[in-house]
């Protein structure tokens, strides 16, 4: 695994920098935004790699992650592995009602963040 902070910083230039705020809104109710923004997300990443296989990868994992807000899916899916009696009520996070609403964001932002550093640096393996 890479020890160094280029696939980091590859990562927030792509996700927070060269995303425009319509990209940001729209990305989840539109393919062709999700597929804008997975585009330019995947351009930082050219100074890591010139493989088509691993910026693929990069890309569309990303589009998918965006555009169908899979951290919501995967945090509701670690929440049923507790016993019943202590799963959180559903909300469009994942996370409980009872969370404040900011919280809720915020962990479902660390979650996004943690699956796409975890295939970026999966698909920059071995570089």
């Amino acid at each position: 695994m890479r020890t160094d902070a280029a696939p980091i910083l590859a990562h927030l230039v792509g996700d927070y920098v060269l995303q425009t705020d319509h990209q940001a809104q729209t990305k989840t109710s539109s393919s062709a935004t999700a597929a804008l923004h997975a585009a330019t997300y995947t351009l930082p990443f050219l100074a890591l790699t010139r493989s088509p296989w691993r910026l693929a990868i990069i890309g569309g994992t990303h589009f998918a992650i965006d555009r169908w807000r899979l951290a919501k899916h995967v945090a509701w899916a670690k929440n049923q592995l507790a016993p019943a009696s202590f799963r959180p009520g559903h909300t469009a996070t994942g996370y409980s009602d009872d969370k404040p609403p900011w919280m809720s964001v915020w962990l479902l932002i660390l979650t996004d963040n943690t699956l796409h550093l975890l295939i970026n640096a999966a698909a920059l393996e071995d570089q």
